[in-house]
């Protein structure tokens, strides 16, 4: 009998002590499932995420600067009191940016709104989770194409008019077969005028939508008066980033009158630095997951040998017998070994099922984050389902080896 023969008989074996004892075994492999479900499905939370978060960043475009007040934009920790009691940047700051600057092409202030729940709809189709920025025309020198329309005009927004700029996929939802432009829309209690519909930035993600809704700065400030919160963001010339960056950190630290031995108290990004800043997060996160899953791993591993150190007990006599017809020791460790691997594996097969349904169950709870299960989570399922099931199998599998032919058979 060749090891393939070997190995497949104990599979044989194993499965028929799967169907002989169901909820045992199921109790058994529990937390091996929950270990692998919880790698799985938050595996595939984070790169939804990560592609959807990723997008958004690099849809500012590769020359551009982007500053706020915070340390690191990214952060998902609890601030410092030191940032928590900076001033927010300001209009005054980007139009400083403007005039001074000589390595930049354009400057533009961005306005974040109150925060809340914001809904806009167009003919009783509503519209939720919309990124609503007021920003000037110089935005649209970030590297925003048009797919329709045009960006409002500076006369636009020194007369507040009540224009707006939407993103692709809030165009095709609302408009469909027409043209949006020219079509008046409802904005929190408001009618704006569609002057224009953006094309989807080429950097985003499959599976990542265009919510944008763009309003003149100034009409963003009488929408939302008691908005402070600001971004700025500067297009570099090409080739210049480096000095643009030297200029607009020199002259943000003289607006905001920080001394010369002090800190800056905001920080200036490109889009692939704040990319990186929330991979390392991610990171962190995925380190925290792997722990926690290792918990349930570890439960299910000790499940597991307990099971198999039961089954060396109860099957004593059938050993005997095995060794006496001519089994050898690595035959009988192999044979228990391919039990606790089969064991396991059925576990992380279950546990895979149930992290893509907790997938599932994500993507519907949060439309926009685009969940998809990645390999990278699969495999490791698969590995660390046959890795537990080797390393807990090992003493089952030697204490089974060891057992004296005559004594074995004696046993009741």
């Amino acid at each position: 009998m060749n090891e393939l023969t070997r190995i497949w008989f104990g599979v044989q074996l194993a499965f028929d002590t799967l169907r002989a004892h169901k909820l045992r075994a199921f109790l058994t492999v529990l937390g091996v499932i929950i270990g692998t479900s919880t790698v799985i499905g938050v595996g595939s939370i984070l790169a939804g995420l990560d592609s959807s978060i990723t997008g958004v960043l690099r849809s500012f475009g590769t020359d551009n600067l982007i500053i706020t007040k915070w340390d690191s934009p990214m952060s998902f920790g609890p601030r410092s009191l030191e940032e928590r009691m900076r001033k927010p940047l300001t209009l005054a700051n980007a139009l400083a940016l403007k005039e001074r600057s000589t390595n930049v092409e354009s400057v533009s202030p961005y306005l974040f709104p109150d925060w809340g729940i914001h809904k806009a709809k167009y003919k009783g189709i509503d519209a939720f989770n919309i990124q609503i920025g007021g920003t000037d025309p110089g935005y649209i020198s970030t590297g925003v194409e048009m797919r329709e329309g045009r960006f409002f005009t500076d006369a636009e927004n020194a007369h507040h008019l009540p224009v707006v700029v939407i993103g692709e996929d809030i165009g095709k939802a609302w408009f469909q077969t027409t043209s949006g432009v020219g079509k008046w829309v409802e904005l929190d209690g408001h009618m704006f005028e569609v002057i224009g519909v953006m094309q989807r930035p080429t950097q985003s993600m499959p599976g990542q939508e265009d919510r944008r809704m763009m309003l003149p700065y100034f009409t963003m400030r009488k929408l939302f008066p008691t908005a402070k919160e600001h971004m700025i963001i500067v297009a570099a010339k090409p080739g210049h980033v480096p000095a643009a960056m030297d200029e607009t950190r020199a002259v943000l630290r003289i607006e905001r009158r920080v001394g010369l031995s002090k800190p800056d108290n905001f920080s200036i990004s490109t889009a692939e630095q704040m990319v990186e800043q929330f991979r390392g997060v991610v990171a962190m996160i995925a380190i925290v997951m792997v722990v926690l899953s290792s918990i349930g791993l570890l439960v299910g591993g000790i499940g597991v040998m307990n099971i198999m150190l039961v089954s060396v007990t109860e099957r004593t006599k059938e050993i005997g017998t095995r060794k006496a017809l001519g089994a050898r020791r690595r035959d009988i460790i192999i044979q228990f070994l391919t039990e606790a691997v089969v064991l396991t594996l059925v576990g992380g097969f279950l546990g895979i099922g149930l992290g893509w349904l907790i997938s599932q169950a994500a993507s519907l709870v949060f439309p926009d984050l685009p969940t998809a299960v990645p390999m990278w989570a699969v495999a490791a399922g698969v590995g660390v389902s046959v890795g537990v099931g080797l390393f807990f199998g090992i003493w089952p599998a030697n204490k089974a080896a060891r057992l004296d032919p005559v004594e074995a058979l004696r046993h009741e």
